[in-house]
């Protein structure tokens, strides 16, 4: 056996030049080698007691596809992370490694941990490219389950529970089958043949998908039972966006960021002749600072914006989006007004023009300037204002990113389907709700989450109706 690659550092992504790519939407980071692959994967100390492991929502077994890595058996690899993923492509892409497995894992305490998401990645993209079959769907076990959603924790239930034998039906509310996935996250940091690249791969286990059916509307959780699903699993997400309710929000040029993105990255508002228009140059200010912020700032960027500004309340160091997405954001010429917070919007009335709706169009954004107090429940500290700080972004648009919750409307169609005070629906530990044989997972629980944890309840629930289904 070869000795560990002992190098602090891991290797680098390479990627697209900040002033090249602030101006397409092609992936940014364009991929490891197989030399760097195979110089990371020997960074690895396949540690006996695995704390990586413990720090992925999926339990991947890090250490051994990395092993394989080392071997030069790419398949292989590929093989131990789908045992526990159903979206190796795309956790490779977007799950927050930093905060999780690489977190954990021992190289970092001297230096930088092993690029396990990266590692990830290639392998994923290397099976994706080299293989042309597709796995066999398992012989039927007699037994149907019915999934709301087709987003990471929809597909990751399907998923576990087709390789289980299950006939499994993905009811979704649009026209593409990927949720937050595909309307959500930009074509820049998860191209959308990626993902369905790996919904065909479900649907070759068996997986039906049927578009454009909204559950609650077009069928209920009730008319699902009736049709012949024994459990119904709802990953319907967070749909419903938030908002400050400050003056101006009703301007013409406020979106939130989920009509923002979902135009752009669904509805292709970024072609010369779109169905879906969208703004294009001018001055935009988007207020937030997680992940979503960071997508809607550098997606407008792409759409010509001459100027763009994340408007976020608190320091750098309470920023919530991941550091590679403010790094790359920065790079790219995003100006970040940070302890600012936003109270007014400002809009033009233009009498003559029928277009124009009561608040007219927004001029500008005002904004006052924050110190940070005592920590709030959260643990951050709370943002204060400045009294008499207030000033004005002169901008043409405006993107709400503050965060969003789940729709209601499974809920209010739904005899005995309780939730939260923020709408989330309330599961026991196998993600069983308070309605008989109906489980729930992601952000229709938690709110606004990450993709990986959304695929760990979807994990936990497909296991827990496989229990309850086969008598297990």
């Amino acid at each position: 056996m070869s000795k560990p690659n002992m190098r602090a550092d891991k290797n680098p992504m390479p990627a697209q030049d900040p002033k090249v790519r602030a101006h397409n939407f092609n992936e940014v980071a364009t991929g490891y080698s197989e030399e760097a692959a195979l110089d990371e994967a020997n960074r690895c100390l396949n540690c006996k007691n695995m704390p990586c492991v413990s720090g992925c929502p999926v339990n991947v077994r890090i250490p051994s596809f990395i092993e394989k890595i080392k071997e030069g058996d790419f398949e292989g690899a590929y093989a131990v992370i789908t045992e526990t993923s159903s979206l190796p492509a795309v956790c490779g892409r977007v799950c927050p490694q930093e905060t999780q497995c690489e977190q954990r894992c021992v190289r970092g305490i001297k230096g930088e941990p092993v690029g396990i998401g990266r590692l990830e990645r290639y392998v994923a993209d290397r099976h994706n490219e080299n293989s042309k079959e597709s796995p066999a769907a398992p012989e039927w076990n007699g037994h149907r389950v019915a999934v709301v959603g087709s987003g990471p924790s929809g597909l990751t239930c399907a998923g576990d529970l087709a390789k289980k034998g299950y006939k499994v039906t993905v009811f979704e509310a649009l026209h593409t089958a990927g949720g937050v996935l595909v309307y959500g996250i930009p074509e820049f940091r998860l191209p959308k043949a990626i993902v369905a690249k790996e919904v065909d791969t479900l649907k070759a286990l068996g997986v039906d998908i049927e578009t454009n059916v909204i559950i609650g509307k077009t069928l209920t959780v009730d008319e699902l039972f009736g049709a012949g699903y024994e459990a119904v699993f709802i990953g319907s997400g967070a749909g419903l966006p938030n908002f400050m309710n400050i003056p101006g929000e009703s301007c013409n040029g406020v979106y939130s960021a989920n009509e923002f993105l979902t135009r752009s990255n669904l509805m292709k508002a970024y072609l010369d002749d779109p169905k879906t228009p969208i703004m294009k140059g001018g001055k935009v200010a988007v207020v937030g600072g997680g992940n979503v912020a960071m997508d809607a700032a550098r997606t407008a960027l792409r759409l010509g914006a001459e100027k763009v500004y994340i408007v976020y309340r608190r320091s750098m160091e309470e920023l919530p989006a991941r550091r590679e997405e403010v790094e790359h954001a920065m790079e790219e010429g995003i100006d970040f007004r940070l302890l600012c917070n936003p109270v007014e919007i400002l809009g033009y009335k233009n009498e003559n023009d029928p277009r124009d709706p009561k608040n007219g169009f927004v001029t500008g954004i005002t904004c006052i300037k924050m110190e940070l107090g005592e920590p709030d429940a959260s643990g951050r500290r709370r943002p204060v204002p400045v009294k008499g700080s207030e000033f004005t972004l002169d901008v043409d648009t405006v993107v709400m990113a503050i965060g969003t919750s789940p729709n209601p409307l499974i809920k209010s169609t739904t005899e005995g389907l309780e939730v939260n005070k923020r709408g989330g629906i309330i599961v026991n530990e196998d993600g069983l709700t308070t309605r008989k044989g109906v489980y729930a997972g992601g952000d229709a629980v938690t709110g606004a989450a990450t993709v990986i944890s959304a695929m760990g309840a979807g994990k936990t629930a497909a296991s827990a109706i496989d229990r309850a289904l086969s008598g297990n």
